[in-house]
């Protein structure tokens, strides 16, 4: 049985069409493209793991067709477009907002060919691109005396927006992992009662490298909150760990699978 993600939606959401003015390479997995525009000033800044619907042309076709229903509705409307003129459709964290020059950053872990990888590769300033807010699912209680966040290279931008807007009483632990140690960040900024590890994949299934420091890790007296999200099976496998074997109430666990090793992409 799958769970439904507790989600607080932004005050008002509509389809934001943009263009890409930069891009930047960060280490080998990750690459941020800035997008901008007028239309950027609908996109309220809710900070966290603030997600997006990005909206990107398809391989060959020459301009980007965005859905018009400011509501789920666009789903449908999508599907009923022809293939020839349909955009791809993917869930990204927004890395950082600046209002005050229309901007929002996107950061990609750069996944072999796949189409959302190929399209952050070969874009250029000026190349369309779209958004729909779909809003913030990190939710840690007020009485939350300490929080435990974990995630692999997909999660990364989303931990590292959380912790950009942390207040500096957090107090906790950061489980990153990433492909190789060669995309290690050194510029991160973390509140002083948070401890940020950061694990080198290097080649082992997706989600050991957490899973395996979480296990080692004690856990704090008093509530806690667990925010944890990547390859489907690193998501349940803290959360089982977690809930079962360490007695976190289920509650307290918000978990995300957002992708499936060996599993592409629909749309």
């Amino acid at each position: 049985m799958s769970v439904l993600p507790k989600v607080r939606m932004a005050r008002s959401r509509r389809m934001i069409t943009l263009e890409v003015r930069r891009t930047e390479r960060i280490s080998p997995t990750f690459l941020t493209v800035t997008l901008g525009g007028p239309q950027a000033a609908h996109l309220e800044p809710m900070g966290f793991d603030q997600t997006v619907r990005l909206f990107f042309p398809r391989a060959g076709q020459d301009g980007l067709r965005m859905p018009s229903r400011n509501s789920e509705a666009w789903m449908a409307e999508v599907l009923l477009m022809p293939k020839a003129s349909r955009p791809r459709v993917r869930n990204y964290t927004v890395r950082r907002v600046r209002p005050e020059a229309d901007e929002v950053d996107i950061e990609f872990a750069l996944h072999g060919d796949s189409p959302a990888s190929a399209w952050a590769r070969g874009v250029r300033p000026g190349d369309p691109a779209g958004l729909f807010d779909m809003g913030v699912t990190y939710l840690p209680p007020e009485d939350a005396a300490w929080q435990f966040l974990a995630g692999d290279e997909s999660a990364l931008p989303a931990v590292l927006a959380i912790l950009d807007h942390a207040p500096a009483s957090l107090t906790g632990e950061v489980f990153l992992e990433v492909p190789d140690s060669a995309d290690f960040r050194t510029d991160v900024t973390a509140p002083e009662g948070v401890t940020v590890h950061w694990l080198a994949r290097d080649g082992a299934a997706p989600g050991t490298a957490v899973l395996e420091a979480v296990r080692g890790t004690d856990l704090p007296p008093g509530r806690g909150y667990v925010w944890v999200a990547g390859e489907s099976r690193l998501a349940t496998g803290v959360r089982r760990h977690l809930v079962r074997d360490r007695a976190v109430p289920k509650a307290d666990v918000a978990f995300h699978g957002y992708w499936r090793e060996g599993r592409p992409s629909l749309g």
